[in-house]
């Protein structure tokens, strides 16, 4: 019990020492919607096409280690490394392309997801998306979850120098936002998300809506949490809304 409770006050007071926040970043698959059951299939159905591991369909827990979160060069090459480049993107684009026919009748937010947006805009927080997607992918997921006005900026991964588990696309969406690091925190769903949010200086709050809690924590997820309606989740918010509060006082002193 003790070790818990330890485990939970060192998640708040990374939280914490970002008062006053000023800007939120997430992540879009698996995040904002539980895309990934749909983007199982369309790999799997699209390997056993071409023959991949002799015709056997790849498992869930394959995709989770190997596939999701990942960028797109990075797992054509790895899916195909006797393959060249133009022909494992090409198995790529048909794939994105038969995940957003299939996603258009299908996202649904993870639960809770309006509630947290609403909050962020009522604390007057900056917002970013911040996505290994392709930018069709990424378009598609906040237009059809009603988010299109809610974020401020789309930074995608491949339109980086180097997309996650690089810091780049993280201090991207910093810059657009002209936010800090120290007062910033990220929403993500993958080891290679996390990863990447942490390297760009930020705590990161990992959904463990389809990857194995502890990969998450290992990958430095500084609150795990089950969806937007969990209570560590809300707890942690509820104790910085008073620093942003002030913050928020003081630009409307210094406006007057």
């Amino acid at each position: 019990m003790s070790t818990a409770i330890e485990c939970h006050a060192e998640s708040m007071e990374a939280f914490s020492k970002l008062a006053p926040v000023e800007a939120v970043l997430f992540d879009l698959d698996g995040t904002i919607c539980d895309s990934d059951p749909i983007h199982y299939y369309a790999f799997r159905e699209m390997l056993q096409e071409v023959g991949f591991n002799n015709g056997e369909p790849i498992t869930e827990e394959f995709f989770s280690e190997y596939i999701s979160g990942k960028h797109n060069p990075d797992i054509g090459n790895f899916l195909f490394p006797d393959w060249d480049h133009n022909k494992y993107m090409k198995f790529m684009d048909d794939k994105e392309a038969l995940f957003r026919s299939l996603a258009k009748d299908q996202l649904e937010p993870v639960n809770g997801l309006h509630k947290l947006c609403k909050w962020i805009e009522d604390q007057g927080l900056k917002r970013a998306a911040v996505t290994n997607a392709p930018r069709a992918n990424a378009e598609l997921m906040i237009s059809k979850l009603g988010l299109a006005d809610f974020f401020q900026f789309l930074v995608i991964g491949s339109e980086c120098e180097r997309a996650k588990p690089f810091p780049d696309p993280y201090l991207k969406g910093l810059e657009l936002l002209g936010a800090s690091p120290d007062h910033a925190f990220v929403f993500e769903d993958s080891a290679s998300g996390i990863r990447a949010g942490v390297a760009a200086g930020m705590p990161v709050v990992g959904l463990i809506t389809r990857n194995p809690e502890q990969v998450l924590k290992d990958a430095g997820g500084s609150l795990l949490i089950q969806d937007y309606e969990d209570l560590n989740l809300w707890n942690m918010l509820h104790e910085l809304e008073p620093s942003i509060a002030k913050k928020l006082d003081a630009s409307d002193g210094n406006k007057q």
